[in-house]
């Protein structure tokens, strides 16, 4: 081997130690991989090919000159998952605790440049102390040429950020502004500012993990699709969430191979309570709608009285949407319009159809919600489904009241087909509330306003508790039996693969945000 070639293998060797042999083992002291075990881990084996890793900083100040790291914290390029191309960055916490300078920020930009042209996904390995003071405004402006590449990439190819240790100040929009995020239990968190300025600022006394870890996310603020137990696991869960994904928005996602068998499910004809108060759980039709074993959800641990996430129906990826009776009967509230709605939005952007289960008793009262705007929180789920134009397919299982009707998915706001179960209600409101404002004179009059009150109800209830009014006006295409939704949704999706829809010219909608 001659000098030259030693040299280059010197320094492919001195890059791949990142910052060395004892910030590795710290690395993993803490439970973590390092930045090249988790890209090595996520990308088909041997597909990796790496950019930039000579790369490394151009400052000066601070006795920065003397320090100096092939890569400068960070690795990035692309690869293969399950054949399929995806660009990756992953920063580095061994190299200045993975801190942003301007060549690290130049090096994530180049590649989702690349991204873009090639119409592939992008994913951020998230490890890094923020930005490196010692470059000051150089670090500010990485940051921004990465949030504006963020945007741009926007509803063009998708977006994962998995946030694999700290994430924090400025650092947080580039995540905040990509398609998914998804945290490691115990050893992640995001925060604009840590608990030290929040002590100072608001005398309150809190963690970093009860401030910003992975469960404060997935249950408090939303800010959080996915949780994953350790590095693994994420990194599983990232790869299962590219299988439902397209490359970009150009394409539809990929079907997986399928053999048709009895698609009949008679366990969904009991699954409806006698009761219409009675809760149960939307997560097993969803079960016995989908193929075995793919319904993959998102934000479990959010605003629970709506699901969502993916599924698939004779191969076919599918969005699903539904309200949940076990949490809060199903209503809708702030949270989960603002949790579906952008859900709605994400599948439409990259030609995912909308599979959307009705069982909504209205939106949620009280002053806590209106003071918190159900109005234009509510406004944005009606809104993403009324802009959609993939193919939907909206199957009501029982109640489907008021303005709540109307905005999940409704033949009204564009649904391509209208499924109702004989167990359906449509009306404005229940029997009995309804009962209540329509009848109150004649039940205050009356010798026992009890018994008036529950003839007038069982009065309401068969004109109206029934699906069958509004199918007469061909807003439910047809009442089906339960046990035969699969057969209709795999037709109907089917008749719908070559949909098209033309909407008015205009640069874009202003959304309720």
């Amino acid at each position: 081997m001659d000098d030259k070639s030693k040299e280059l293998n010197n320094k492919i060797e001195q890059a791949k130690m990142g910052g060395g042999l004892d910030r590795i083992e710290k690395q993993h002291q803490k439970g973590k991989l390092t930045a090249r075990e988790r890209v090595e881990l996520l990308l088909d084996k041997g597909s990796f090919y790496e950019v930039g890793m000579l790369v490394s900083h151009r400052c000066n100040d601070f006795g920065m000159e003397d320090q100096k790291f092939l890569g400068d914290g960070v690795v990035t390029g692309y690869g293969t998952i399950d054949g399929r191309l995806v660009y990756v960055f992953s920063q580095d916490f061994t190299v200045f605790g993975g801190s942003l300078s301007e060549t690290h920020a130049e090096k994530i930009c180049k590649i989702m440049d690349m991204a873009v042209t090639n119409g592939a996904p992008v994913i951020g390995l998230n490890d890094s102390g923020g930005a490196r003071i010692q470059e000051g405004v150089n670090s500010l402006g990485g940051y921004a040429d990465i949030f504006y590449r963020n945007v741009m990439a926007s509803g063009v190819v998708p977006q994962i950020s998995a946030i694999m240790g700290p994430c924090a100040g400025g650092a947080v929009y580039s995540p905040a502004i990509t398609d998914f995020i998804i945290m490691v239990k115990n050893t992640s968190y995001m925060f604009v500012t840590g608990p030290n300025v929040v002590k100072t600022v608001t005398n309150e006394d809190v963690t970093a993990e009860e401030l910003g870890g992975a469960s404060a996310h997935s249950s408090k603020s939303g800010v959080n699709q996915l949780d994953a137990l350790n590095d693994v696991d994420c990194i599983e869960k990232i790869r299962k969430l590219l299988s439902y994904l397209p490359q970009n928005n150009r394409e539809k996602p990929a079907a997986f191979p399928y053999e048709f068998k009895n698609e009949s499910r008679p366990k969904l004809d009991s699954i409806i309570p006698e009761s219409s108060n009675q809760p149960y759980d939307m997560k097993e039709i969803i079960g016995e709608l989908g193929d075995p074993g793919t319904f993959f959800e998102i934000q479990k641990d959010f605003a629970e009285n709506i699901v969502i996430g993916f599924v698939r129906v004779a191969g076919r990826s599918l969005g699903v949407i539904a309200n949940q009776p076990f949490a809060l009967a199903g209503v809708l509230d702030v949270n989960s319009s603002k949790k579906a709605a952008r859900f709605v939005r994400f599948c439409d952007s990259f030609n995912i159809p909308l599979l959307v289960l009705v069982d909504v008793p209205g939106f949620l009262p009280g002053t806590d919600q209106e003071w918190n705007g159900i109005i234009s929180n509510g406004a944005k789920l009606l809104y993403a489904f009324s802009e959609a134009t993939v193919p939907s397919v909206t199957v009501i299982t029982r109640k489907a009241y008021g303005g709540a009707y109307d905005v999940m998915n409704s033949k009204h706001i564009g649904a391509d087909f209208n499924y109702a179960w004989p167990s359906a209600e449509i009306a404005v409101m229940g029997a009995k509330g309804a009962s209540e404002i329509i009848f109150r004179k004649e039940i205050a009059s009356a010798d026992n306003p009890e018994e008036k009150l529950k003839e007038k109800e069982a009065e309401y209830a068969e004109k109206f508790a029934h699906p069958y009014r509004a199918s007469s006006r061909g807003f439910i295409d047809e009442v089906i039996p339960p046990s035969e939704t699969r057969k209709r949704l795999i037709s109907a999706f089917d008749s719908l693969e070559n949909k098209t829809k033309v909407i008015p010219v205009k640069k874009h909608g202003n959304i309720p945000l």
